[in-house]
């Protein structure tokens, strides 16, 4: 295949409590057999759960102010910055004024949610298979 397209209407679109993610290309979608690429949006006042995914992801902040913490750092994002997060790597994300990122990585990726009782089970979420 020399190349494919996915048009606007076509984004998946999945809803969590804490933000709205659109599929942009995954495999599932088209276009990619081992990448994934989609958009974050979330509303002001919104702190994502703490989880660790098992690949390496990069997110890339277009609208608003976030910050991201990756372990023990914390990064305070504007507009054009990019955070890389290693696989394995505990990480948060929260906004004030509301954020919306572009986020690529590996399509195999699992996440696993990270509490005081521990980490959950691994799950590959809906946006990015």
């Amino acid at each position: 295949m020399p190349g494919a397209k996915i048009a606007r209407s076509d984004h998946r679109i999945t809803e969590t409590p804490n933000a709205l993610m659109a599929t942009l290309a995954s495999p599932t979608h088209g276009g990619t057999s081992t990448l994934s690429l989609w958009r974050v949006t979330m509303r002001a006042a919104q702190r994502g759960p703490r989880h660790a995914f098992d690949v390496e992801q990069a997110w890339h902040l277009l609208v608003g102010a976030a910050t991201i913490t990756v372990e023990a750092e914390t990064f305070a994002l504007r507009v054009g910055d990019t955070v890389v997060i290693p696989a394995g790597c505990r990480r948060q994300v929260s906004t004030d004024s509301g954020a919306e990122f572009v986020v690529t990585g590996p399509a195999d990726g699992r996440a696993v949610t990270i509490s005081a009782e521990g980490a959950g089970e691994p799950i590959a979420p809906a946006w990015i298979v």
